[in-house]
Order: structure tokens, then sequence, then C-alpha cells
């Protein structure tokens, strides 16, 4: 008898499952603006309309929009791009349409393509002064550039979510071929983790939210067996950017766990 009344009681479940209505998900107006790291250098496909911006379809903004049908997607990011240039230029297409926006700006501010070349190239001492000069950017003046950015964005996007994607640590620590010491690449990713802090406590004063990728790339960074993160390499400024891995297995994934 028991088995009789799970049947029936199993049968009714799936019967009241199959009722109900599929719950339709709304659409999104998606716009993703930012630098080098959300356009996608490193993985060298790019999309030729966007000349040197280096616009990539496979990268992380291309990607989610893909996977999650948005109904509207705009690819405003652009490398080489400063907190500046991302102020005069990117910002167009923003409005109370936009569902979500997600921005990565900052690097070129604090001067991390200096720096790495510096480090790459330029010896211990250029190496070391390099830092320190990242390191007293990022302590004084970061701040209130991504204050400038945040609010204009979420001033435009009313009534968009806005996620602040981070930018991951570059490099493994342990034996490398390269001639960035152990000692030096410990210190840089040191200076990620400043840069994260500062952008994930300005993004919450905007009433942002501060996606984090850098665990994402952990054992995947430059000196790893597998690399996300592409070394020196030419181009040159494919150099120290996230290539298609990066970008399908830390920064989308990343990104969809924070958008569900």
């Amino acid at each position: 008898m028991r088995r009789v009344v799970l049947c029936v009681l199993a049968t009714v479940a799936l019967a009241a499952g199959a009722a109900a209505p599929a719950v339709a998900q709304a659409p999104v107006d998606y716009v993703a603006l930012g630098d080098s790291y959300a356009s996608g250098t490193g993985t060298r496909t790019y999309d030729p309309t966007s000349g040197s911006c280096l616009r990539s379809p496979v990268a992380y903004p291309s990607l989610w929009a893909a996977s999650h049908a948005a109904s509207t997607f705009v690819f405003d990011a652009c490398s080489g791009a400063t907190t500046a240039e991302l102020l005069a230029t990117q910002l167009s297409n923003l409005s109370v349409e936009t569902d979500l926006v997600t921005v990565s700006i900052g690097g070129n501010d604090a001067g991390f393509a200096r720096v790495l070349t510096e480090c790459q190239v330029g010896g211990p001492v250029r190496c070391d002064v390099a830092i320190r000069q990242a390191e007293a950017f990022i302590a004084g003046e970061l701040a209130a550039r991504l204050d400038d950015v945040y609010a204009a964005v979420t001033e435009r996007a009313v009534n968009a979510r806005v996620l602040v994607m981070g930018y991951p640590r570059l490099f493994e620590t342990g034996l490398c071929l390269t001639s960035i010491s152990r000692a030096f690449r410990v210190r840089l990713n040191a200076v990620a983790d400043q840069f994260a802090a500062v952008t994930a406590g300005r993004a919450t004063a905007a009433d942002a939210e501060f996606v984090d990728t850098r665990e994402a790339f952990t054992g995947h960074r430059v000196c790893a067996p597998d690399e996300w993160i592409n070394g020196p390499t030419f181009p040159v400024v494919e150099s120290y950017h996230p290539d298609v891995d990066g970008h399908a297995k830390a920064y989308l994934p990343t990104l969809v766990a924070a958008t569900g």
C-alpha cells in the first residue's frame, strides 16, 4: 500500500511540475566598459572594426552576452583606456534602459604596462622604482579617479546593476624561467591586491558591486604550467593579458556567478 501511495504522490508532483509555467528570463540590455582587460586584448582574436580598441568576440563580455541571450549588447571597452578616456568616450550608450554594466578600469592610470616593462627589461633598481610609484598612485590618486567613473556610470545608467570587474594577480611565484625574480613577482601580486582593495572600497561606496577575479586565475597565472595569462610575447600589447582560456575559464565563470 505504501508503494502505491508513493507512486500516486510522485505522479501528482510530476503533473504539478509539468503544469507550472516556465519562468521567462527578463531581457537584459548590457553595456561593457573598460580597458584592455575588458576588451579582450591578449586573446589574439579581434573584431576588425574595433581598430586599436582590440575588442574580441571571445572576451568575457561577448561570451556573457551570447550565453545569456542579451537583448542588446554594446561593447565599448577599449584597449589602453584610462579613467579620463572612459569618461570622454564610453558613456554615450548608457541610459535608463540599461540593465547591466560591467567596467574594468584604472590599470592604465596606475601605469601597469610601464611597471611590467621596467620589471621585465629594466633591471631590479628600475623595477623597484616603478613598483613604488604605482603603490603611491594607488594609495593616493586612484580612489578619486574611480569615484569619477563610477559616479558617471551610475548617474547615466540609473536602473542598471553595475559590476566592477577586478584585475587578476599576474604571477605564480614558484620556479620560473623569467627575468622577473620571485621577489618582484610577489611584490607585483601585492600591488594587484592593493589595487583590488581600493577598487572594492570605491565600488561599494558608489553602490556598485566589486567582482573579484583573483582566485579564479590561481594556478594558471604567468609561470604556471597551464597559463591563462600571457607572459612576455609578441605583439607586446598581448603581454600580461588574459588569453582565450583566461576569459572563458576565469573571467566568464566569475561573471556568471556574480550575475546568477
